[in-house]
């Protein structure tokens, strides 16, 4: 993994707006339950194609596909594996903010309510490997010559998967996910050895403790997050940690968030997974203050860490000095080497769309490249 060794160096978090060309071939699928495979593939490589090409355009240093291949970044595997052929027989537990306020989740659409929600109710095993291998071989194509530092790849930990869609199969929650584990280390692996940066998204080690896990007190919680550690970390065991970082979030919505648990409670268990980058919320109103662990917090050596310097959730366009301040913030704290600007979370989180007008994403992470290069005059 690259770092900012002569400017701060930006990325994102893995989602971007879909073109058209994906999101109807998502949606086809989705509606039909099937599509043609070789539409299917044409209009993904091209939506892939498009979304490198407005990367580069943008100046971004470390990009990747937009996750344009798939409806969500964590139920795309109920595609791609077997056992998922079940329905939850319970709906998810209501988030603790819309319990608080019962009126604005009923407004709003960013509401925990699941209208199709599968569950794991036989063995994990592959049984669609090959959307593995179109993945790697479209972003080959797609970046091949481009002038960019390096390339990322999103891959869901077994947490996040075992949040959004429900065990109703293995005797326990813990051998539930070292079901899903084993299963998705080969596609963990396959990414790193296909030459790309691996990012593992875990949401869950921040947000489900406001939904999943919101019966817990906050010790009770932090045990989760070290199970879940625990077994992300077997399942990367055999792959070098500076080819690997991890996404942590508290929910990518506009909301109260005003039960999201803090961040100084689960640093530390957070530092003890594999991966050598770190990306987290820095930038919205509930996480932008938490900066100030890294006064506390040292940095083990050998860590990145990617901090939020864009809100995922408003269509406010940040100021580059704004989001420059951000960045040398934290360069100031933990040495501007160890900085990657990054986005608090994804613009295309769910094929649905997001909160964020696809336009108004682009300039967003425009004023993010911009802001880094005041950041660097500054640091340098």
């Amino acid at each position: 993994m690259k770092r900012s060794t002569s400017r701060i160096l930006t990325t994102h978090t893995g989602s971007l707006p879909r073109t058209g060309s994906a999101l109807d071939m998502l949606q086809t699928r989705d509606q039909r339950g099937r599509v043609d495979p070789q539409a299917f593939e044409a209009g993904i490589l091209a939506a892939v194609t498009e979304v490198v090409d407005r990367q580069v355009e943008t100046g971004l240093d470390v990009i990747n596909d937009g996750e344009q291949s798939k409806p969500s970044y964590a139920t795309y595997v109920k595609d791609r594996l077997t056992g998922f052929e079940g329905v939850a027989s319970e709906p998810p537990r209501a988030r603790l903010d819309d319990q608080d306020f019962p009126e604005w989740a009923a407004r709003s659409d960013s509401g925990s309510s699941a209208t199709h929600r599968p569950a794991c109710t036989g063995p994990i095993a592959w049984k669609d490997w090959s959307a593995v291998e179109q993945d790697l071989t479209r972003l080959k194509k797609a970046t091949q010559g481009r002038d960019v530092a390096e390339v990322f790849i999103t891959a869901a930990s077994p947490g996040v998967i075992a949040r959004f869609l429900p065990n109703q199969y293995y005797p326990t929650e813990e051998a539930y996910l070292n079901a899903l584990a084993e299963v998705m280390k080969d596609e963990y692996t396959a990414i790193v050895q296909a030459g790309f940066l691996l990012q593992v998204d875990c949401p869950d080690l921040a947000s489900s403790r406001n939904t999943q896990f919101s019966h817990l007190t906050v010790e009770e919680f932090k045990k989760v997050v070290e199970l879940h550690v625990d077994v992300l970390n077997h399942a990367l065991a055999d792959l070098p940690a500076d080819r690997l970082r991890l996404h942590l979030c508290w929910g990518n919505y506009e909301g109260p968030h005003s039960h999201d648990v803090p961040f100084r409670e689960i640093v530390d268990i957070v530092l003890k997974a594999r991966p050598a980058g770190l990306s987290f919320e820095a930038a919205n109103p509930r996480h932008a203050h938490e900066w100030k662990i890294w006064q506390d917090v040292k940095l083990p050596d050998g860590k990145v860490i990617i901090p939020g310097v864009l809100d995922t959730t408003t269509n406010f366009i940040e100021h580059p000095e704004l989001v420059a301040q951000r960045i040398t913030r934290y360069a100031e704290l933990v040495g501007r080497e160890n900085v990657i600007a990054g986005a608090d979370c994804g613009f295309g989180t769910f094929m649905q769309g997001g909160r964020v007008d696809p336009r108004i994403a682009w300039a967003k992470l425009g004023a993010l490249v911009e802001g880094a290069r005041l950041a660097s005059e500054a640091l340098w």
